[in-house]
């Protein structure tokens, strides 16, 4: 997948994360990955779920097993049993094999990335781009900060998705809602095709949150990286 970033854009981001360092003690760090799933559950669930119920359609539908009205006419009611037997039969093995082809068709047509993204429930996506962000926060020792000052901001690209994780030093004086100014102009950046403007920005606004109740000391070391992260396709 295509990067969102040039360098430029990079560049922007490591120079917002460096300005905002230095009116706090608090440590930003910022990660974006091409997306945080492969979804390959999502074409097994839809087709199996169109096969067991593609019965069900088809007698709503009004699609009917019956036998020959002749069958009145001069059968026994034994041979009028095996028919109604063998018609039963061919019903079950032709539901059967449709629910085979339904199945099979729908397997590779979901697998396709772009179906497959936009059949996969938004919750599920959420929750994927949400446990990418706690692996690269722990990953990227965020919560080894001196102070616990420690905040990822995670963008799963391929999802159009953004998390902030801040980490307890940072959660015990911050409430959680107050980030979302950041992530509402990260995202909008991001959908006017401004990456680094809307992550400068996004920037900005948590070291005015960090600044408030970290303000720098004396003694400021840069715990963490401050170039942006670019991870590949999982």
């Amino acid at each position: 997948m295509v990067s969102l970033f040039s360098p430029a854009d990079r560049q922007a981001v490591q120079a917002a994360v460096r300005a905002a360092e230095a009116r706090t003690r608090g440590e930003i760090f910022c990660v974006v990955a091409a997306q945080s799933s492969e979804y390959r559950e999502t074409p097994l669930a839809w087709a199996a779920g169109a096969a067991l119920l593609a019965p069900a359609v088809l007698l709503l539908a009004g699609v009917e097993v019956s036998l020959p009205a002749s069958l009145s006419d001069g059968w026994t009611a034994v041979q009028a049993g095996a028919m109604a037997e063998s018609a039963a039969r061919a019903a079950l093995a032709g539901a059967i094999l449709l629910q085979g082809a339904l199945f099979a068709v729908l397997l590779v047509l979901v697998s396709l990335a772009p179906v497959r993204r936009a059949l996969t429930p938004a919750g599920l996506k959420r929750h994927r781009v949400r446990r990418r962000a706690q692996e690269q926060f722990l990953a990227h020792n965020l919560h080894l900060t001196r102070e616990r000052t420690g905040v990822l901001i995670f963008v799963s690209q391929q999802e159009r998705m953004v998390e902030l994780l801040a980490d307890e030093g940072s959660a015990a004086k911050v409430d959680p809602k107050v980030w979302d100014a950041a992530v509402a102009v990260l995202v909008e950046g991001l959908r006017r095709g401004r990456p680094g403007e809307g992550f400068a920005r996004a920037i900005e606004l948590c070291a005015d949150v960090l600044a408030e109740h970290f303000p720098p000391g004396p003694d400021n070391p840069n715990e963490l990286a401050d170039a942006l992260v670019e991870l590949p396709e999982t």
